[in-house]
C-alpha cells in the first residue's frame, strides 16, 4: 500500500490561500494518562490570555466522526484491524477538513486529544499493521498536516489502568485490550517521540497535574512568541 503524502501545510482544505497563523497542539499517550485534564487546563490558560481556542478530539470531533467513534470504540462485534485503521483515517480526514483546518485558517489555537500518532501507536504497533503504512495512510487523509506541538503524556500502563479502574466506567474496545497491547502502544509512542524531538514534548504523567500544565504552557508560549515574531516580519515586508 502506497500513498502520495503531500508536504505539511496549514492551508485550509481546498483553498489556495497562504499559511494561516493558527497553532495546532495535540495530546497523545495511553488511556488514563490525563490528556483530557491537560487539554482543558491549556485551554483555560490560553483563553485567559485572550486567545481564540478550539478544543476537539479524535475520533468524534465532527458530526461524521461521532458515528465513526461509536463503531471503533463501542461496536460489540468484531472490527478487523485494517477496517479499524481505515475508519480512524476516515474520521481524521473529515475532522481535519471540516473542523481543524478552518479553525487554523482563522488563527485559532487548536487543542486536540489524539491525532495520527495514536493511529501509528494503536493500529500500527498494537494491531501490528506497521508504523509506515498507518502513518502514510493518515498523512494522506489529512493532506500532510502535522501539529506544531505534540505533548506525549507517558505513564506505565498498569498505573494508567488503575486510574481507569478508579473512574468506574465501562472500558471501550481499546481500553479493554490486554497489558501486552498497551505495552506495545507505549513503546511506539516513545519511539515516535524519539524520532521527532522538535515536535514532541514528553512528560512523565505521574507528576503533579499543575506542574505538567506549567511545562506545557511554557512550551506553547514559546511557539506563540515565535508565531508572533514571524507575523511581525511578514507585516513589515
Amino acid at each position: 500500500m502506497t500513498f502520495e503524502v503531500p508536504e505539511a501545510t496549514y492551508a485550509p482544505a481546498g483553498a489556495a490561500s497562504g499559511p494561516a497563523t493558527g497553532l495546532f497542539v495535540t495530546f497523545e499517550g495511553g488511556d488514563g494518562v490525563g490528556k483530557t485534564t491537560q487539554s482543558a487546563l491549556l485551554e483555560e490558560w490560553l483563553v485567559a490570555r485572550g486567545h481564540v481556542v478550539l478544543r476537539t478530539r479524535e475520533p468524534g470531533g465532527s458530526e461524521v466522526g461521532v458515528l465513526i467513534r461509536d463503531i471503533v470504540l463501542h461496536h460489540r462485534g468484531e472490527v478487523a484491524p485494517r477496517a479499524e485503521a481505515l475508519l480512524y483515517a476516515a474520521d481524521r480526514a473529515q475532522h481535519i477538513a471540516t473542523v481543524v483546518r478552518p479553525a487554523l485558517s482563522r488563527g485559532a489555537v487548536v487543542i486536540q486529544d489524539r491525532y495520527l500518532d495514536s493511529s501509528v501507536a494503536y493500529q500500527g504497533a498494537g494491531r501490528v499493521l506497521g508504523r509506515d503504512e498507518v502513518r502514510d495512510l493518515s498523512l494522506w487523509a489529512v493532506e500532510g498536516l502535522l501539529p506544531d506541538l505534540t505533548v506525549l503524556l507517558d505513564l506505565d500502563p498498569s498505573t494508567a489502568r488503575d486510574r481507569l479502574d478508579a473512574d468506574d466506567k465501562p472500558f471501550d474496545r481499546l481500553e479493554a485490550e490486554q497489558g501486552a497491547f498497551h505495552d506495545s502502544v507505549r513503546a511506539e509512542f516513545l519511539a515516535l517521540a524519539a524520532a521527532d524531538p522538535e515536535r514532541f514534548l514528553v512528560l512523565d504523567a505521574a507528576r503533579v497535574s499543575a506542574d505538567l500544565a506549567t511545562d506545557i504552557q511554557g512550551r506553547v508560549q514559546l511557539l506563540l512568541d515565535d508565531r508572533d515574531e514571524r507575523a511581525a516580519v511578514d507585516t513589515a515586508d
